[in-house]
């Protein structure tokens, strides 16, 4: 009903909208006319309701449109050939951005909030289910724990089986798979990468339903129960997807001061976008953590192999031939972000060749068996990862009149400004209202920024030829012992944001003396503002490539549970835990007794029952001991793993304060001024260290 009034008050507000955005304005009256609709934007933003939601995604996209069309009849006449060639790249930059603004509008308007659907009471009438774990070069220290959270989960144990898919074919896992009791697959050979494993194994398996985990991925003991009854529920149901959480810090989280305090990169996806995707029937698979039902795979012949993104392909297959998707948005199981720069890139870079090659090679917008809201949806998705190209072009744009005194906007500096403002500040009023709790302000520049220069290139090239390019796997699970500044990943950041700084002083100079270099103060502050604005991001991005250290191998997570300390001398106390992990754990400190009598184990208090621990303590302060676990028997390591990281709760995580965009952009400010202040620091006492004076042979005699 609500999508229908939707449709209906869109085709009655037609001819207003188009009446809104072909009427030509000189500056004066545009500015009151963007300054009173960004004053009605304000005040509806007051209001929470969805239907305020949808009136101001409407009003925004209207701007939008508007100034698309502004640009389109009144700027594009050019003096030159550069200028032409610039000014029309700079509009298709321009042009892409709003069709990106559109599509996102259209995918988060109406988020679907799925509920679990229950199991039976009867086991009986629950499906079998085999659970693989693919892995390929990961170590067994990555691996060992997710094969263990699947033990832990509660699923009938006449239905359920564990597979290792072992691509690197590897001993010690074959008797890892035997000692824990789970099945191992290998094959002769590694064609297809990540999806020719996974239809190697549906060749040798059986179960109704398959569940895929990533190697770094460890399910909650409830998975299986919230998502298997959506199956039994609907018989067309495909596939389901849960969220990727990421228990470890991904590069932005760690490298900023501030990271901690913001949603992590892929909030955004795994929240309002894949809910929307929902809604339409156009959930992604994503890889991992997902049930999909086999005989529904068997049908388009199983995973597909075509592309490098195996996931969203094999979704795409599905729904072209009318199977449905869901998204569930439960965090059910966590696994680990890339930890270094340099493998966050090689990562999306994968991604990004993936979409451009279903972009190719499948692409949604023709052939049969999907919807047209479907066909958008994808569309967004393929799209998103050509962006690289265009944030350059945003980026360098105002090199052309600083530097080169070249005019690719053919208009006053007024006129784009007074089109502009309600572009820009509706895009992000209604971005933070939609996406705020997922995805805070202007770090959607950081991300992209990052990424922009080192994904330019393959998307172009895997667009002219999509055979091209192979799988790669995501290292996880690595170590740094020492901080330090990769320039190599930030090496044409550092090019461009030198050469805006140059433009910035010279527009400057040229406006300072204006009467002298005859030109227009308002075009060279336009063009400074535009300058400085990128610089600003374009800082950001750059100090994401400060490595902070990385030297603890397991991941603390902060939970409270009941422990009992048991010293030597035989006398326990009760306490309770700070945070745990698969290593070790803090606990709040009852009394003085571990500084004269030895710790000898823990014990975990659970509703279940208790574990018993065997540590050592590595240290206290007046608050809490630090405890380190001791090499644990593979039985009791799978109690731990069902502590640790196999609770039904372990991953949900309160909800996100609201985005405030004045706030995030500061936000952004003070990471960018606190890791170049720590970058200077170190520098200079490195620099001290190498310059300090050696001592004289004759003071080392006397010392001696």
């Amino acid at each position: 009903m609500k999508k229908t009034l939707f449709w209906l008050l869109l085709l009655v507000m037609a001819p207003i909208a188009v009446l809104i955005i072909t009427t030509p304005m000189d500056s004066q009256k545009q500015y009151i006319f963007a300054l009173i609709s960004i004053l009605c934007l304000v005040l509806l933003n007051f209001s929470k309701t969805r239907a305020v939601s949808v009136v101001l995604i409407l009003i925004s996209a209207l701007m939008s449109t508007r100034y698309i069309y502004f640009r389109a009849t009144q700027t594009l006449y050019f003096n030159s050939e550069i200028e032409a060639i610039l000014g029309t790249g700079l509009f298709l930059a321009e042009l892409y951005t709003w069709v990106m603004l559109l599509l996102s509008y259209f995918q988060g308007l109406f988020p679907l909030e799925r509920k679990i659907d229950p199991l039976p009471e009867d086991q009986r009438l629950w499906p079998t289910v085999d659970i693989y774990v693919p892995t390929y070069n990961e170590s067994l220290d990555v691996v060992r724990d997710t094969v263990l959270a699947a033990q832990c989960i509660d699923y009938p144990q006449d239905k359920l089986k564990i597979y290792l898919l072992d691509d690197g074919k590897r001993s010690e896992f074959a008797v890892f798979a035997a000692d824990v009791g789970v099945g191992y697959i290998t094959r002769t050979n590694n064609a297809h990468a990540k999806a020719g494993n996974l239809n190697h194994a549906m060749e040798l398996t059986q179960g109704e339903l398959i569940c895929v985990f990533d190697c770094d991925h460890v399910a909650t003991r409830v998975f299986l129960q919230a998502t298997v009854g959506a199956f039994l529920k609907d018989s067309r149901l495909a596939l389901l997807q849960t969220p990727h959480y990421f228990y470890s810090p991904d590069p932005f989280e760690r490298n900023l001061t501030r990271g901690r305090s913001i949603p992590n990169e892929g909030a955004l996806f795994y929240g309002p976008i894949q809910k929307g995707n929902d809604n339409w029937n156009a959930t992604f698979f994503c890889g991992s953590c997902a049930v999909i039902r086999r005989s529904a795979l068997q049908q388009i012949g199983g995973f597909a192999v075509e592309t490098v993104t195996e996931d969203a392909h094999t979704a795409l297959k599905l729904q072209r031939l009318g199977w449905r998707t869901a998204y569930l948005g439960i965090p059910l199981a966590a696994g680990l972000a890339t930890e270094r720069v340099v493998l966050h890139v090689i990562q999306r870079n994968r991604w990004a060749r993936g979409m451009t090659q279903i972009f190719r090679v499948d692409n949604p917008l023709w052939g049969r068996g999907l919807t047209f809201p479907q066909r958008l949806c994808y569309l967004s998705a393929m799209l998103y990862f050509q962006f690289a190209l265009p944030r350059i072009v945003f980026l360098t744009a105002p090199l052309a009149y600083l530097l080169f005194n070249l005019n690719i906007i053919h208009s006053s500096a007024s006129l784009v400004f007074a089109y502009a403002l309600p572009h820009l500040l509706m895009s992000i009023i209604v971005g933070s209202r939609l996406n705020g709790r997922y995805r805070y302000s202007f770090w959607g520049e950081i991300y992209d920024l990052l990424l922009a220069f080192h994904l330019a290139l393959p998307t172009m090239v895997t667009m002219l030829f999509p055979k091209r390019g192979k799988f790669n796997v995501t290292d996880k699970g690595g170590l740094l012992n020492a901080g330090y500044f990769d320039f190599a990943i930030v090496r044409p950041h550092i090019i461009v944001a030198s050469l805006l700084l140059i433009a910035i002083i010279s527009g400057i100079v040229r406006a300072v003396g204006h009467d002298y270099f005859a030109v227009d103060p308002g075009v060279i502050a336009l063009n400074v503002g535009w300058a400085m604005y990128c610089l600003f991001f374009l800082l950001g991005a750059i100090a994401v490539a400060r490595e902070t250290r990385q030297v603890r191998k397991t991941i603390r997570i902060d939970v409270e549970l009941p422990v009992i300390i048991h010293y030597a001398s035989g006398i326990a106390s009760r306490s309770v835990t700070r945070d745990l992990s698969m290593g070790g754990c803090r606990i709040t400190l009852p009394d003085n007794r571990h500084l004269t009598d030895e710790i000898e184990e823990i014990e975990l208090e659970l509703s279940s029952g208790a574990i018993c621990l065997p540590v050592t303590m590595v240290g206290a302060s007046e608050d809490d001991i630090r405890l380190m676990f001791a090499e644990l028997p593979l039985p009791l390591r799978r109690e731990l793993v069902r502590v640790v990281l196999s609770r039904a709760d372990a991953w949900i995580q309160p909800v996100r304060a609201q985005d405030n965009p004045l706030v995030s952009f500061f936000t952004i400010g003070r990471c960018i001024i606190d890791v170049f202040v720590r970058s200077w620091r170190e520098w200079r006492a490195a620099a001290r260290a190498r310059h300090a004076t050696p001592p004289r042979k004759d003071d080392e005699e006397k010392a001696v």
